[in-house]
């Protein structure tokens, strides 16, 4: 199966062009954002305040790193439980968030809110997280430092690899699979 390589910011383009079961190597620009990090991000929309970056195009990789040894870019990061975001992922979808990055199933109205605004979601390998901290070229937190390994991090990727669960035709690998 061809890997497919997609330049971060992801435009509407690739984002669509993605299915589910797709292998992708991501490089660019990547997020980090858990839990707390959402929930902030959900105050400042509702009070109608401006994100601390630029979420158009953006991939939100859920991830909390652990610390980084010396000389080292980052420590082991890997994804989190995806489920725990989506509460907040169809407002982030509808502001202009093109992707994410996780494990684990979405539900419902995530996968209809990926389908609605052409957007995907892709799994990380749990378990290798030492790995895919490889991957990664630089990193620094870009809001709300006080909650540590939970911070939103903008970090710098090269050929992070991932498959694509949910594309932007509704489609499900796990459902897939599973059938």
């Amino acid at each position: 199966m061809e890997v497919k390589r997609i330049t971060l910011p992801m435009s509407k383009e690739t984002a669509k062009s993605l299915r589910a079961g797709d292998r992708a190597l991501l490089s660019g620009t990547l997020y980090t954002a858990r839990d707390a990090a959402h929930g902030r991000l959900m105050t400042l929309i509702e009070k109608g305040e401006k994100l601390p970056f630029d979420i158009t195009g953006q991939v939100i990789y859920y991830a909390g790193p652990s610390p980084a040894k010396p000389g080292e870019v980052i420590g082991s990061i890997g994804p989190t439980t995806s489920g725990r975001m989506d509460a907040f992922t169809p407002t982030l979808l509808d502001k202009g968030l093109a992707g994410c990055v996780g494990k684990g199933k979405r539900s419902k109205e995530v996968r209809e809110s990926l389908k609605k605004n052409g957007a995907v979601y892709f799994a990380a390998t749990g378990g290798a997280a030492a790995l895919l901290a490889q991957r990664v070229k630089s990193c620094k937190v870009v809001a709300y430092e006080d909650l540590g390994c939970e911070a939103i991090r903008c970090l710098e990727v090269e050929d992070l690899p991932v498959t694509v669960i949910n594309d932007s035709e509704g489609n499900d690998l796990y459902e897939e699979v599973s059938k």
